[in-house]
């Protein structure tokens, strides 16, 4: 606890901290002492935005380049708290020295900060696993980052308390509120700016450096300004020197930063990236041939539909539930309209509803040369109508028995921003959809490298009332976001059903291109072979995946 000293006798020397909390001004402020509190205030606003936002950028990075958000989440935000608490304790030793160990901890954390994101993106795109997913080094250098900037952002406390102990004492109590109040605030406005201003405007790279720019000068500028007599003639030199190299570094990289992201971007995707988009859902990526054989459509960093062989998913996912009643079709996710091309290649289908929850795919699909040519321009078709908005809420608005079938075209239920839509309470809304005799089929990862996830999705759909038939495709194997890597060698689905269904095609139905009922048997008893019995079901209040 900080506690005030007594008024120090005449002509004794001023106090320079120490071990006390409250120290009386070494120096004269060059303003009178409420400006110069509400500048220490409007420091720690400030410093405080800046620091939430660079924790939002980790936690956003480390997101999108892992797909892993709870895991990634709980990583830096304990380790940032822990490392806060160890800066907090280690800055004690500088309260001395507040003015000038307070501007170099601020230089050193935009720095730091502001470099963050463009370091995790280099790590991931030339050191990270070549699945798809971030390996150990982009994931170490997630934490070292955490606890970097949570030292950081710890040792700030003590100094600033110290700083605004130095423009007028008072009590403890009262210095805490004033401190801590400027910091809740600032902390808020940085939340709110990261969403809605720094990404949608400059980018995660940019935005970091910029914010790292702020934090800077804000920091360099309320030391020289207010505190410059309490500096060593050294540290008077250093600390404006080391404010424009650190300047300098962050604007350079600024106007780099385009290049970066494209050599990157290669590096993960390879040289013949044709469209790379950020929309509001996610990073968007098409690469390979305008003619579509060699298409690649990537989702924040992750393969999603390969031309070299998404035929034999689309295939397998669609034809064995068309067996059966199918004038009125439902397609979750799919907005790339190769699901609804296998839909509609049956003549007494009358209506195919797609719910995409990104309207730039949608998009794409209608007008890139490469895709819609791979779907057939599905989306000129009459009796496909396109829904955008959350798949979730748009089954739970669906009518009562009002399709025939529902396809569940979604991302892997590994990721953990799709873990809702492979819930129970999802598979009941979309049982409560399905007409008497409809089936829901589901995409369900792969039986081979994820068993455990395959068959919970199967529990999950038997806890929501459904009688299922699981089985599997083999696939070619394609390369991923990184590179070099295969995709999982086989792809696993579900059909379900109010009755057990009969997993089938019909003959008198479209013939698919490399599906056969022979195969189809066969992959159904290769997918009941790794089955993992004992499996509690997935719910929103409880994910297993």
């Amino acid at each position: 606890m900080i506690e005030p000293h007594a008024p120090a006798p005449p002509g004794s020397p001023p106090h320079r901290g120490g071990s006390g909390g409250t120290a009386a001004p070494s120096v004269p402020l060059p303003v009178r002492e409420g400006t110069g509190r509400f500048l220490v205030l409007a420091g720690v606003f400030v410093c405080a935005a800046c620091g939430l936002v660079y924790e939002l950028e980790l936690l956003a990075t480390a997101a999108y380049l892992t797909g892993d958000s709870v895991t990634q989440t709980s990583v830096v935000l304990s380790v940032m708290v822990f490392a806060m608490g160890v800066g907090s304790l280690a800055a004690k030793r500088l309260r001395r020295y507040a003015a000038a160990g307070f501007g170099a901890v601020e230089t050193l954390l935009a720095l730091v900060g502001g470099s963050s994101a463009m370091a995790l993106y280099a790590a991931f795109a030339w050191t990270g696993d070549r699945g798809g997913v971030a390996a150990d080094g982009p994931r170490c250098l997630l934490a070292v980052f955490s606890l970097v900037i949570g030292l950081l952002i710890g040792a700030e406390v003590p100094l600033l308390m110290e700083l605004i102990q130095r423009v007028r004492r008072q009590d403890a109590g009262g210095a805490v509120a004033d401190l801590f109040a400027a910091d809740y605030v600032g902390a808020l406005a940085g939340g709110l700016a990261f969403p809605f201003l720094l990404l949608p405007f400059f980018g995660q790279l940019t935005g970091a450096l910029l914010t790292g720019a702020v934090n800077t000068v804000v920091g360099t500028a309320l030391v020289l300004g207010l505190f410059r007599r309490d500096l060593s003639r050294r540290a008077r030199r250093l600390l404006p020197a080391a404010g424009a190299a650190v300047l300098a570094v962050l604007a350079v990289t600024a106007v780099l930063a385009d290049d970066f992201e494209r050599a990157a971007r290669h590096a993960v995707y390879g040289a013949d990236v044709r469209v790379a988009l950020r929309t509001g859902v996610q990073e968007v990526v098409l690469t390979g041939s305008a003619d579509g054989r060699t298409l690649e459509l990537f989702l924040d960093g992750r393969l999603r539909t390969s031309g070299r062989d998404e035929r034999r998913h689309h295939e397998a996912l669609v034809h064995p539930a068309m067996t059966g009643p199918h004038a009125r079709v439902l397609i979750l996710g799919g907005g790339d309209g190769l699901a609804a091309r296998e839909v509609l290649r049956y003549p007494d289908v009358r209506r195919v509803d797609v719910v995409e929850r990104d309207p730039e795919v949608a998009r794409l699909a209608r007008r890139d040369p490469a895709l819609s040519a791979l779907n057939e321009h599905a989306y000129g078709d009459p009796r496909l109508r396109l829904t955008t908005g959350d798949v979730f809420e748009r089954l739970r608005r669906a009518e009562q028995a009002a399709y025939d079938v529902v396809i569940s075209d979604l991302p892997d239920p590994g990721v953990t921003a799709a873990t809702r839509l492979y819930s129970q309470e999802f598979y009941g809304l979309a049982r409560r959809a399905l007409a008497p005799g409809g089936r829901l089929v589901v995409h369900a990862g792969s039986t081979v490298s994820r068993p455990r996830v395959f068959w919970t999705v199967e529990a999950t759909l038997r806890a929501a009332g459904l009688r299922t038939a699981p089985y599997r495709t083999a696939g070619h194997g394609t390369g991923d976001a990184a590179g070099t890597s295969r995709t999982p060698r086989d792809r696993g689905f579900v059909l379900a059903a109010r009755t057990p269904p009969a997993l089938r095609l019909d003959p008198r139905a479209p013939r698919p291109r490399t599906l056969t009922q022979a195969s189809l048997t066969a992959d159904a008893r290769a997918a009941s072979r790794t089955r993992v019995r004992g499996l509690p079901p997935s719910t929103l209040v409880h994910p297993r995946y």
